[in-house]
């Protein structure tokens, strides 16, 4: 009798084998447009834990942000790769990618307000505590959770990787509640010397919690194992940097310890 309880005391304990990622296609609108995400979360964790918003790059809502949000699910995070476009749109060049992240850019309001729609929609999630909330994002998703930051949304923490420092908007003096962290590629010629002078100033000068860290050697989407491919298929200096991308994935995973502990 022992025995049988012993077995079935274990086996309340131990995962079921068929637990894994879950992942799906989701849809959600902001301003009637019909945005187009992907939820991952892994089935294994019990009750609610927090959610991360993944921002795409340039190019749009592709495979990439879809794996990085896996790899979150499977940190024991609920993800959610957000869709900037709209209709899930992505770019098969780098005009189109200029293009479409350039009428966003140019337009933040609108881009505030897709960022919304998804982050309601992750709080929403019955696998997510909806207190806390993360963002990370590469390249153009990376300068848009930074403003995001900036702006004063209720997040807990975020990560911009190669992503864009400038801003139009500086942060007002406490508004940035998250706590920041700035993977930067050191020989990135799109992120110039002064701009990370300017973005430490502003942060300073409002007191927020924030880190960055420059990459030796590394250039723009270090941490995409395709960026050597569409560097080489369209001039552009791109490359990936394993070192740089192990680096900065595990200082991430130290900000979000940081940022939910406690709460």
């Amino acid at each position: 009798m022992n025995r049988l309880l012993t077995i079935l005391v274990l086996a309340a304990m131990t995962p079921p084998l068929w637990a894994a990622v879950v992942d799906k296609e989701v849809e959600y609108r902001s301003g009637g447009v019909v945005m187009k995400g992907y939820l991952a979360y892994d089935d294994a964790v019990r009750g609610k834990r927090p959610g991360i918003l993944v921002v795409h790059e340039w190019w749009g809502h592709n495979e990439y942000a879809r794996s990085r949000a896996r790899q979150l699910a499977q940190l024991g995070y609920t993800a959610l790769a957000v869709d900037m476009y709209g209709g899930g749109k992505q770019a098969a060049h780098p005009e189109d990618a200029g293009k479409f992240s350039g009428a966003l850019k140019k337009n933040m309001p609108l881009a505030e307000a897709r960022f919304k729609s998804a982050l309601h929609l992750l709080r929403d999630q019955p696998t997510v505590e909806s207190e806390q909330i993360g963002a990370i994002g590469y390249c153009f998703g990376g300068g848009i959770v930074l403003e995001m930051a900036r702006r004063g949304l209720d997040l807990d923490a975020v990560a911009s990787f190669h992503g864009s420092l400038t801003t139009s908007t500086p942060p007002e003096k406490g508004a940035v509640k998250a706590k920041v962290f700035v993977a930067n590629g050191a020989a990135d010629p799109f992120v110039k010397p002064e701009h990370i002078k300017i973005f430490k100033a502003q942060m300073d000068a409002v007191g927020a919690d924030y880190r960055l860290e420059n990459y030796p050697g590394a250039k723009h989407s270090f941490t995409n194992p395709d960026a050597d491919t569409y560097g080489e298929k369209f001039g552009l200096p791109l490359a990936y940097d394993a070192a740089a991308d192990q680096a900065s994935w595990a200082a991430m995973q130290q900000l979000f310890k940081e940022a939910f502990a406690g709460q």
